[in-house]
């Protein structure tokens, strides 16, 4: 495909040449904001499944086989619990809960109220590891790192619209520099992040099998978007350094040579106004000319 779209752009009428360039800065410039606002409130940063025969509620010997997931995101956790069949013992077994840690949230009351309404023992146990009061002692870090991370990517948000604003000025230059900062706070709220992986994990045991978590999704989005960041900021800068013409023909900033080699228009003057301007001596010289 890429040999394919090389060989077509030299046959490109220059018109169609111009609307795939800014049609191409359009998509790639929204698809970047896009992911920056969206990953925010994902909850595939971390992911994990497992499939176990397990005890569906606390005090009943009844066992169900099911498939337990555990999705971790920078505001909370979502725990999903899914039988295989979905219908078992009489019930229907399709459980998706959502439990948050972000600042101005209370984690212990959401895992409250879950006590409270009698969720399913699976999905306790596993919102339990995540709580302030287990031994497992990660719910601080993860709720730290996903607020930093969070900070992060609303100032890779701001110097994206810097960035935007500078490259249609244009100050291309500067604009490239703002897509490097944009590209290099996308991988610090990666690494804040992933600052909890400093610490062991305690392990998830569920029947006689162990969840296991990984990066999700939207990590390796973010991870693939923010080296774009970098490498589309670094190719902006440098072509500004090295090849500017070719650079101000990818963001349509030709210059009108027209302008350069238009010529002074031709002056009339009125020799009535003229006249009573100036001395008679004057005029008569004027004449003589």
């Amino acid at each position: 495909a890429g040999l394919f779209l090389l060989f077509l752009l030299p046959h490109v009428p220059p018109l169609s040449l111009q609307r795939l360039y800014w049609t191409l800065r359009v998509l790639l410039s929204l698809f970047v904001g896009l992911v920056i606002v969206v990953v925010q409130f994902t909850g595939d940063w971390e992911r994990g499944w497992v499939q176990a025969n397990t005890s569906y509620k606390s005090f009943s010997p009844a066992q169900v086989s099911a498939d337990i997931g555990l999705h971790i995101g920078l505001a909370g956790l979502n725990v999903t619990l899914r039988g295989n069949p979905v219908q078992q013992i009489n019930e229907t077994i399709n459980y998706n809960e959502h439990f948050s840690w972000s600042f101005g949230e209370d984690y212990e009351l959401s895992y409250s109220q879950g006590l409270h309404r009698g969720l399913p023992s699976p999905i306790l146990y596993v919102a339990e590891k995540f709580s302030g009061q287990s031994p497992c002692g990660v719910h601080g870090q993860y709720r730290i790192a996903g607020h930093y991370a969070s900070a992060m990517l609303w100032v890779a948000f701001c110097t994206w619209i810097i960035s935007n604003i500078l490259l249609c000025m244009p100050a291309l230059v500067y604009g490239g520099y703002m897509l490097l900062a944009t590209g290099a706070f996308m991988i610090f709220s990666l690494l804040s992040f992933s600052t909890v992986r400093n610490s062991p994990m305690c392990p998830i045991q569920i029947g006689s099998s162990t969840l296991h978590v990984a990066y999700g999704g939207s990590f390796w989005l973010m991870l693939a978007v923010g080296l774009l960041c970098l490498v589309a900021g670094t190719t902006v800068v440098a072509m500004h350094h090295l090849n500017l013409d070719l650079l101000k023909t990818f963001f349509d900033l030709r210059e009108d040579k027209a302008e350069e080699h238009q010529e002074l228009p031709e002056v009339f003057i009125n020799p009535h106004f003229v006249s009573k301007s100036q001395s008679p001596s004057e005029h008569t010289e004027i004449n003589s000319v």
